[in-house]
């Protein structure tokens, strides 16, 4: 779980630092650590394909950044988490629909390699991945309808931000042991 976390760091960096007003701190704070960390884990030799998150984030951010200080008015205004997290989504959303689940190359890295083509395998990281791109929909859809229905409630939207990132990392924690657990040969 820690290495989700690692992996998203740069977003919960522009979640902390950004306001609804400027986000252009939170978005140049984002693409420094997004390229940081994609820097540091290409070097630690990471294959691209474990790397979906941290490449993409460097895009977002880093055309955010450009933007942020290029444009007068904040160029996402109060809807900067709301856009981040559907950023999020789609780009999960797209790695199931080229069948590359973003979850599978970083879970290469954290198993056995005679695993690595099961299909079952395949199978545990694309409901991973679902389950991501579902939170990522879902809180992006939430922040954007608070930012209409209720712009000052601080307290509830770092509720729906912890909360759309903490259950799929807990979902994703414990769903693979529970999927051994099922296949896991019985004794006679």
């Amino acid at each position: 779980m820690l290495g989700y976390l690692r992996t998203f760091l740069p977003w919960i960096a522009f979640a902390v630092i950004s306001t609804p007003h400027d986000s252009r701190y939170g978005a140049l704070v984002g693409a420094v650590l997004a390229a940081v960390l994609l820097a540091v884990d290409r070097r630690a030799g990471k294959p691209w394909d474990a790397l979906i998150i941290e490449a993409t984030s460097v895009a977002f951010f880093g055309a955010l950044a450009i933007a942020a200080f290029t444009v007068t008015k904040a160029p996402l205004g109060a809807y900067g988490s709301a856009v981040s997290d559907e950023w999020l989504a789609l780009v999960a959303w797209g790695s199931l629909a080229v069948h590359r689940p973003f979850t599978l190359g970083i879970a290469r890295t954290m198993t056995p390699p005679e695993v690595h083509d099961s299909p079952l395998f395949y199978r545990v990281n694309a409901v991973i991945t679902a389950v991501w791109a579902a939170a990522f929909t879902v809180t992006g859809a939430v922040l954007a309808l608070l930012v209409q229905v209720a712009p000052h409630a601080t307290t509830l939207v770092i509720l729906v931000k912890v909360a759309g990132f903490v259950l799929p990392a807990l979902f994703t924690a414990r769903y693979p042991a529970a999927v051994a657990a099922r296949h896991r040969p019985v004794a006679q």
